[in-house]
């Protein structure tokens, strides 16, 4: 991709971009091909003005023919942020419309990217707390990692020029790092459309008003966002009464309810269940604790369970521990599955045909987890973890209490408390997949609707002119 910069481009922007040539040139060959997208950009000629000043209000036009939506992903921790946005980038894709993602998954490769849609890889952080982030593989300062994330993005929106811009969970992105690319947008380009996403539940209502109100959020949400999406029902849990959001900002909210996944069709799962080793009535029950870096707990228990059995349990297991979770963690959990009959994966590329194909899922409450599995209908037990967030627990107690899921609060989470729902379930499912039948994900329809809106009106504008 060639990049240069606009009128509107000023000399902390040519230092941006040589900071990212820096970081590029650093890495090896394979690796540095990963950060370059395969999107079409416009080149326009690098032109610098002899006032800084006056270069901070030019406004940069949008010459492309095409609707470029950008979308950031800070993925910080697990797959969750990931798979979110590439499931509803998915959704928004349609001729004469290219994605950019910006993200920091180490792991994003492995999915496939179709015509029209790409990613720029910002250097990998790892979340140790709620506050402090370190390097996820060079070994630099995290200031300097930040500073070159900040300008990969900046730099990449200048390049990209969204119609659309599309930011996952973090109003600030990680650290402030997309701060600089909101208030560029804001003065540069202000017809640009700026999306906040936010998942049905961010954490109770206290941390979260304490954790906005000391951070400036909500003044961010009602200066330089122009719509806020929130990929939940308001009936089942509001957040505009739970976070005491302002009129200001809640008018700009626009629920679009869970976001479905893709739904195998029934021969394809009964392909998978025969890859599985089933018998036609054989039940199975699937485990999987998302990107794993805080599974083994989960994992651990279930095969205690297991091992404690006197006698061989009515039903087979399938493992999927995750690419997060630490090596020796893995070999334990495969070592011990193998000796009692179990199957692991490490990823599963076809996790929605493993999901349909089970018939109960014990999982964590992760929000993307929990609408793959809602989606496929099937039956599902979840054991939410409560810390550095009660946001799993939250969204447990929510759906319960709508008979779409059960879950085992963590103080009460033992092997033969997991047995014993775990058997209740396989051996009533009616109530939760009657439930489930009945609850509409409108995630992508939603989405959809409100992309068209603002396509017709980019196109009403290209007819006035």
């Amino acid at each position: 991709m060639t990049i240069a910069f606009s009128d509107a481009c000023d000399l902390e922007s040519v230092v941006g971009m040589a900071i990212c040539i820096l970081w590029l040139i650093s890495l090896d060959t394979t690796d540095r091909l990963s950060y370059f997208p395969r999107v079409t950009c416009n080149v326009l000629p690098i032109r610098m003005s002899s006032h800084r000043s006056m270069d901070r209000n030019v406004q940069v036009k949008q010459e492309s023919t095409t609707y470029n939506i950008l979308m950031y992903s800070h993925d910080t921790y697990g797959l969750g942020h990931i798979r979110r946005t590439m499931a509803i980038a998915s959704h928004l894709l349609q001729e004469n419309i290219n994605i950019l993602i910006l993200t920091g998954s180490p792991i994003v490769g492995r999915f496939s990217f179709p015509e029209r849609m790409d990613f720029v890889r910002i250097p990998g952080m790892i979340k140790k707390t709620n506050e402090e982030y370190l390097p996820l593989s060079i070994k630099i300062d995290s200031r300097q990692v930040l500073n070159i994330r900040r300008n990969i993005i900046t730099a990449t929106a200048k390049a990209f020029k969204p119609h659309l811009f599309i930011v996952d969970k973090e109003p600030l992105g990680l650290k402030k790092e997309v701060l600089p690319t909101l208030k560029w947008l804001k003065r540069c380009m202000p017809e640009t459309r700026t999306i906040l996403g936010l998942r049905d539940i961010m954490d109770d209502a206290v941390t979260v008003q304490e954790d906005w109100k000391r951070k400036g959020i909500y003044e961010i949400l009602h200066q330089l966002y122009s719509e806020i999406w929130v990929y939940g029902n308001q009936n089942f849990y509001d957040p505009i009464q739970e976070y005491a959001i302002p009129r200001r900002i809640s008018k700009k909210m626009l629920f679009t309810g869970y976001i479905p996944r893709k739904v195998p069709n029934r021969k394809a799962v009964q392909q998978l269940r025969k890859e599985q080793g089933l018998a036609r009535d054989e039940k199975l029950v699937v485990v999987t604790t998302g990107g794993g870096g805080d599974g083994f707990a989960v994992m651990d228990t279930y095969l205690n369970m297991l091992e404690a059995a006197s006698a061989p349990l009515p039903f087979k297991s399938v493992l999927i521990t995750g690419p997060f979770m630490a090596d020796r963690e893995t070999k334990e959990v495969n070592e011990r599955a193998r000796r009692c009959g179990a199957k692991t994966y490490q990823f599963c590329r076809v996790m929605e045909k493993m999901l349909a194909g089970a018939d109960l899922v014990v999982s964590m409450g992760g929000y993307n987890t929990l609408c793959e599995i809602l989606s496929q209908g099937t039956p599902t037990l979840i054991i939410p973890r409560e810390v550095p967030r009660k946001e799993q627990l939250i969204r447990a107690q929510v759906l319960y209490n709508h008979n779409l899921v059960d879950y085992i609060p963590w103080n009460a989470f033992s092997p033969n408390i997991l047995q014993e729902r775990i058997l209740s379930i396989l051996e009533c499912p009616g109530p939760y997949r009657e439930a489930i039948s009945r609850f509409e994900l409108t995630g992508y329809k939603i989405m959809r609707f409100r992309l068209e809106t603002f396509l017709n009106q980019e196109r009403q504008k290209t007819d006035h002119v």
